[in-house]
């Protein structure tokens, strides 16, 4: 299990709302980065935690992991990245990329936990 607090969210991150995408960074992400991502920082650092029938747990809000792209997991070790697209269908994914569902961006807010199950 993975555990993340969330630290600070991007003024453009309710703009991904439409899009069904949330955007993870850890705390070393530019400026420029910081305004489209949640700004997380890890309990413990990950190791190859992001899996096909996993869990992502925003608060009490509980989705499962359809699709992990190739570099995802390289990715979330090393800078706290992914992209998570929040989506029913399941298709082409990109490499730092997971799909889960159901649908439905999560709510969440600064100091709240995500858990990699």
């Amino acid at each position: 299990m993975v555990k993340t607090k969330i630290i600070e969210i991007g003024s453009m991150v309710p703009a991904f709302e439409e899009e069904q995408l949330i955007i993870l960074f850890g705390p070393k992400a530019t400026a420029e980065l910081r305004d489209i991502c949640l700004i997380h920082d890890f309990e413990d650092t990950p190791k190859d935690a992001l899996k096909v029938g996993g869990k992502i747990k925003f608060g009490d809000q509980e989705f499962t992991i359809d699709e992990v792209g190739s570099q995802a997991n390289a990715n979330f070790e090393e800078l706290g990245h992914i992209s998570i697209y929040f989506r029913n269908e399941v298709g082409d994914v990109l490499p730092g990329a997971i799909i889960v569902s159901p649908g439905g961006f999560p709510k969440f807010d600064v100091g709240d936990t995500i858990e990699v199950l």
